[in-house]
């Protein structure tokens, strides 16, 4: 069984990256347990000083969650052409551990606008050395959509489809590495 952490960088309740991230854990495949990190809206602003025996709780949680997961899935907004403050920051909680070095990662999208943003964020995590699956990226349009919008798009079968077969080509990624 692989371990997944699944993480929205948007912290907007009706979020559709969040609806996306929501989504794709419900509908893994059965050797895939995906679990949904939402606490990077608590975390403090990284600081350096605040490393090692002074890592705050919830940077601790962020870390070890990464550590211990077998990929990360990331669905990420796009603010004035780059990434949220808020992912980038619990990013930069990951800098100088090795949790992310050689980590399986794949980034889904809720928006094809969102073409600054995604270029940014792969930067970011190739820097940081994740190990990126860049093969069959996942889109699904909900951007302006109403959750109501949101959830019947999902639930089409040919997105719950797509969705099982991203997760599923991610998973074969991590086995392969």
């Amino acid at each position: 069984m692989l371990n997944i952490l699944a993480i929205s960088g948007s912290l907007r309740a009706a979020s559709t990256n969040s609806a996306l991230i929501a989504a794709l854990a419900a509908n893994a495949p059965a050797d895939c347990h995906v679990t949904i990190y939402d606490g990077h809206g608590r975390l403090p602003i990284f600081n350096p000083d605040d490393e090692g025996e002074r890592t705050p709780h919830e940077a601790a949680g962020l870390i070890d969650a990464v550590t211990r997961a077998d990929g990360v899935i990331v669905s990420c907004p796009e603010y004035a052409h780059g990434v949220p403050g808020g992912l980038k920051n619990a990013l930069d909680w990951q800098v100088s551990r090795d949790a992310a070095v050689g980590k399986p990662a794949m980034l889904v999208h809720a928006s094809s606008r969102s073409l600054y943003a995604r270029a940014a964020l792969a930067e970011i995590m190739r820097t940081m050395s994740f190990a990126l699956y860049e093969e069959a990226p996942l889109e699904i349009a909900l951007l302006g959509k109403k959750p109501v919008e949101t959830e019947a798009i999902l639930a089409e079968a040919a997105n719950v489809l797509a969705m099982r077969h991203a997760v599923q080509a991610f998973a074969d990624f991590i086995h392969a590495g």
